[in-house]
């Protein structure tokens, strides 16, 4: 069979933290996600941020909508970045009884390159 003309995109290594409890209740406040994401956003990796890093979410935790439910998803790089950063991203989830799901986004079809 012949290979694709198209080099092979590689698959990000996620997680997806639910803004929904364990009992199915919607987490409060409504802007956890972007709270989180703040605090967050130093950490990236090298030469990511530009002159206006400060000003951005980091690529390794971004927040998202998911089925109506705000949710933040996380890069498993941001564990090699910065081990602490992660486990605490993944003790606040677990703190607060939301729901985690190992995944990752895929491209829509004729999406990216």
């Amino acid at each position: 069979m012949a290979e694709s003309a198209q080099p092979k995109k590689e698959l990000a290594n996620e997680f997806f933290i639910l803004g929904i409890t364990a009992d199915g209740k919607q987490f409060r406040p409504s802007d956890w996600a972007e709270r989180l994401c703040g605090v967050m956003s130093c950490f990236r990796p090298e030469g990511s941020g530009g002159t206006d890093a400060h000003l951005k979410f980091s690529p390794l935790v971004r927040p998202t909508v998911i089925n109506g439910a705000k949710s933040v998803v996380v890069s498993h790089t941001l564990r090699e970045l910065e081990p602490m950063a992660y486990h605490f991203v993944v003790n606040f989830a677990k703190d607060n009884g939301l729901q985690i799901v190992d995944a990752c986004f895929l491209p829509l079809p004729g999406e990216g390159s």
